[in-house]
């Protein structure tokens, strides 16, 4: 059987601001990537959004960004590779502490937005996030995207890594997608859950202009502060379901 893990951005809200609907996405997905205090969340929010994760038995992921909180971690900044290596360590550090003391570990670590596309596309950026993930704990599995650095640097440091697809983003022809999202709220769930079905089980997607790219997704991210993104995330799983496709945490897979 095929089989495919579901990740969620979570834990974004920030003191009195709320973000997103983490206790109703919960309920979809196998993976959880946790705000780490840089981009969004705070020590409350990581701890609350720990427990409720092991409430449900997903899996716990760091979510590291740059930081940038008036901009929500999605501007990119100039950072040497060791600033970056230290951010990574700094927030994963944070949020293990979190875990340990809910009796929990951390899976795996994504970073976060603007920090996220730069890894994947600048080598030295890639090596300073896997190093730090590295030194923390060598089992943690790193999200990635196809045909990126942080996807081939990896395979050569031999640290674990998964393939990242996305659900409510654009694709490019290269397997790397559209940081901005296209459109403010989803119109077609049923639509955009067949093409998760397409990439897990074909390894297909249309890009944003239209053309057809080859990708695999190992795990697939539904952003929880997406307008509708519990509706979105239940129609996924009805439709990997209806398709044979098996939803497991991405320790399952790698």
């Amino acid at each position: 059987m095929v089989k495919v893990d579901l990740n969620c951005d979570m834990g974004e809200s920030f003191a009195l601001y709320e973000l997103g609907n983490d206790e109703e996405m919960m309920k979809y997905i196998t993976s959880a990537n946790i705000a780490c205090g840089f981009h969004a969340g705070d020590p409350s929010v990581m701890r609350k959004t720990i427990e409720l994760a092991k409430e449900h038995g997903v899996a716990i992921g760091a979510h590291p960004g740059f930081p940038d909180l008036l901009g929500f971690g999605r501007r990119y900044m100039t950072c040497t590779a060791r600033e970056v290596k230290d951010y990574i360590t700094y927030q994963t550090g944070a949020l293990r502490e979190f875990a340990r003391a809910a009796d929990a570990e951390i899976q795996h670590c994504k970073p976060h937005g603007a920090l996220f596309m730069k890894a994947m596309e600048d080598k030295e950026i890639a090596r300073a996030v896997l190093e730090a993930i590295h030194d923390i704990n060598p089992d943690t599995i790193v999200f990635a995207l196809n045909n990126s650095e942080v996807w081939e640097q990896a395979n050569q440091m031999g640290i674990p890594v998964a393939l990242e697809t996305y659900s409510d983003r654009e694709h490019t022809e290269n397997g790397s997608i559209v940081l901005t999202r296209k459109g403010s709220a989803i119109q077609d769930y049923n639509e955009m859950a067949q093409r998760v079905v397409r990439m897990v089980k074909e390894g297909k997607v249309t890009t944003h202009d239209g053309k057809e790219a080859s990708l695999k997704a190992q795990t697939v991210c539904i952003h929880g502060d997406t307008p509708g993104a519990p509706a979105l995330a239940k129609a996924i799983v009805q439709a990997l379901k209806d398709n044979d496709v098996q939803i497991v945490p991405i320790r399952e897979i790698i």
